[in-house]
């Protein structure tokens, strides 16, 4: 890869953090509970984007992070109150930055609309006429890596006239350790007034003592015109740690380098080469593509990373040299063979189980990301949608530090996204509803995440007035979804939302209207082998709750057997296990079964039956039962031949290397070599529902005339 292109790739990784952080700061803005340090936070933010947005030339991204930092600077220096109204504006500043990072990323420009009202709100809060069209301040047409115009002392220097500054900048070595920039700062100062730089070679050594690490130059610097100090302090922020710096009053002007000029106006012997590293640095022109070159899949702009805490892989190198000393200890008594050789190799066995299990624990953990990365995505989504239906709505995360698998992570956007959409644009009031109802004209919107029972737990509740069952039904029938004469109860109709095609909408809109959303919901929340269960209060609102796994590459489940087949059940789907009594069971319809437990009874399916497995034991008593929980029909008993243990089982896609089978959620391969298949409890339940909807059809009598 190009060493530029690298840097390019880390400098969005880290834009990545920082809009966070920016939307962190903004968001607290509007609560009201950012204090000075939180708004400094906000400002870095913008400003480090707008600094390497320069680096590579994203001028449109440099100018518009211009403006939105310069309101910030007035925010935090108290020139300008930070009131709803300035709040508002620079959330959607943020908003705007964010898209110019992300057209930056992939290459494109903006289209000149999309930001202009935002850059005029902005610019009307700083006191600031709009910038001119074209380059951008920190430009690198402006101010160019190489060849450098030096003017040493042996030239005459222009003579200072007006007011302005004179700067004495030296850097540490640790400046440039820190991936600062010199030149950068002499652009920004350039913003400032006009600007004469002189170099100071005086510590330069021969080549041959040079340390390529090491800091010898030095600049005296003159600026013109009547910038404050604190903007001229201001260009030094980042930097001040790691330089000596002198700031006085502008006097006479010493030998100066001008930066208008392009030519090298003289240059000493034997320092030719040092042009050479410094004219690498400037971005290379574009070049155009071979016209005979044939079309390739490119590899994304930036690959997928993951930042770790020192600490979990810290952990992980503390286990790899246990392993290898049980292992040395294993190997030894193996070849020792004494007496009590047999003891000792299960002590180390059982040493050796445990600390992988340890070790699994701790790279299972370094693929965990909170959730943080995903819900601070959701506050832009719930200011456009509450503009463009005119609600007043109010989001409420919680839970944000919960971590998860990344996989999971990268998966949940969309789910939400949809959910979102749906509970503002369907289950929330207008504020004149709202009123009527008795309620506050701003609706809450509440997203949570948490650990519970070795999964996750993400919630999307409402405040509104919740699934209007009698529409719901009516439409699905309208639709042709279900048969009108369908008996539904309360769950079965809210479940409907999920069904693809559905919608209660009464037209289309950018929002909704299409059937396409909750499906969607449903559809990716069962890839990442979760549920999602409704509840629903007419009046009082929705709640969505989506329950998935830690993570995708491994799970706790109790291995049974059916007939001459092996199955694996999750763990976290298990409520009991029993061997039911012959008069518990009791016949139900067609062929169907109840398992009476406790004074109730929960509908009984045969694994072997259902999936079509030869040599299953048809009698449940002389089984085992495994009561599990759905989370579309609620508690199910599922009847198997024998449990034969439970343990830990590594996932295999069975959807990616054949095809998605109703039922079957995955593969493992056991400690004996054969393959075990995890059911899918929902998909069970999904695949009862079809064959009872088959025999239902088999045997409904056809219609043969008009009834009259």
């Amino acid at each position: 890869m190009d060493p530029m292109e690298s840097i390019k790739q880390t400098y969005f990784q880290e834009c990545e953090e920082l809009l966070l952080a920016m939307e962190e700061g903004l968001i607290a803005m509007e609560n009201g509970e950012a204090d000075g340090e939180m708004i400094n936070a906000v400002f870095r933010a913008v400003h480090s984007i707008k600094g390497g947005g320069g680096a590579f030339g994203f001028e449109a991204l440099v100018a518009f992070a211009h403006l939105f930092e310069t309101v910030l600077d007035h925010v935090r220096s108290g020139k300008l109150e930070a009131d709803a109204g300035v709040v508002k504006a620079l959330l959607r500043a943020g908003d705007i930055l964010a898209d110019h990072v992300a057209a930056a990323r992939e290459g494109r420009t903006l289209d000149k609309g999309h930001d202009s009202a935002v850059m005029e709100e902005l610019a009307q809060l700083a006191g600031e006429d709009l910038p001119e069209a074209g380059p951008a301040p920190a430009d690198f047409d402006d101010l160019d890596f190489a060849p450098v115009p030096v003017m040493f002392a042996d030239e005459p220097a222009a003579p200072a006239t007006g007011t302005g500054w004179r700067i004495r900048f030296a850097p540490h070595t640790s400046l440039y350790a820190h991936a600062n920039e010199p030149l950068l700062i002499l652009r920004e100062l350039k913003t400032l007034g006009a600007l004469t730089v002189s170099a100071d070679l005086s510590h330069l050594p021969e080549l041959a003592a040079m340390d390529a690490d090491a800091a010898y130059l030095a600049w005296d610097i003159e600026l013109e015109g009547d910038a404050p100090r604190e903007k001229v302090e201001e260009a030094f922020e980042f930097v001040t740690g790691d330089c000596d710096l002198e700031i006085t009053t502008r006097g006479s002007a010493p030998p100066s380098l001008d930066l208008q000029d392009i030519e090298i106006t003289q240059e000493p012997a034997g320092l030719q080469p040092i042009a050479e590293p410094a004219a690498a640095l400037k971005p290379a022109e574009p070049t155009k593509p071979a016209a005979a070159a044939p079309p390739a899949k490119a590899e994304p702009a930036v690959k997928p990373t993951i930042r770790v805490d020192l600490d979990k892989v810290d952990r992980l190198v503390n286990l790899v040299g246990e392993l290898v000393i049980t292992q040395a200890m294993l190997a030894q008594r193996v070849f020792d063979g004494d007496n009590h050789a047999a003891n000792s190799v299960d002590s180390s066995l059982a040493e050796l189980e445990h600390l992988l299990r340890e070790l699994q624990e701790g790279v299972m953990a370094i693929r965990t990301q909170p959730v943080k990365s995903v819900f601070q995505r959701m506050p832009r989504l719930v200011r456009e949608l509450a503009a463009q239906t005119g609600k007043q709505v109010r989001l409420v995360l919680e839970g944000e530090a919960t971590e998860v698998d990344k996989t999971v992570i990268d998966r949940l956007g969309e789910p939400l996204t949809h959910m979102i959409r749906n509970a503002i644009d369907h289950g929330l009031e207008g504020p004149d509803g709202r009123a009527a109802a008795g309620k506050p004209e701003e609706g809450v919107v509440r997203l949570s995440a948490e650990h519970r029972g070795g999964r996750i737990v993400i919630e999307l509740s409402d405040d509104g007035r919740g699934i209007n069952r009698e529409k719901v039904k009516a439409k699905a029938i309208e639709k042709g979804l279900i048969p009108p004469n369908a008996v539904l109860n309360d769950d079965e109709i809210d479940n409907l939302i999920f069904l693809p095609g559905f919608s209660t909408a009464s037209e289309v809109s950018n929002i909704s209207g299409r059937g396409v959303g909750m499906d969607v919901v449903r559809r990716n929340v069962v890839e990442l082998g979760g549920r999602v269960v409704i509840s629903s209060t007419p009046g009082r609102g929705s709640r969505f709750t989506m329950t998935l796994p830690l993570t995708l590459a491994v799970l706790d489940g109790m291995v049974v057997a059916v007939g001459n087949q092996t199955f694996v059940l999750p763990l976290t789907h298990i409520v009991e296990s029993l061997q039911p009594r012959a008069e518990d069971v009791r016949a139900f319809g067609r062929d169907r079964n109840l398992l009476r437990m406790r004074n109730s009874y929960v509908p009984l399916v045969r694994i072997g039956e259902l999936l079509g497995v030869a040599g299953f034991e048809p009698n449940p008593s002389k089984g085992v039962v495994i009561l599990v929980e759905s989370g579309g029909a609620g508690r199910l008993a599922l009847a198997v031949d024998a449990i034969l243990g439970q343990r830990q089982v590594v996932i295999k896609s069975f959807e990616g290397n054949y095809h998605c089978i109703e039922g079957i959620a995955a593969a493992t391969i056991l400690g004996d070599g054969r393959v075990a298949l995890i059911l899918d409890v929902d998909g069970l339940v999904g695949r009862c529902r079809s064959n009872l909807q088959d025999e239902m059809s088999a045997t409904e009598p056809k219609a043969t005339g008009t009834a009259g």
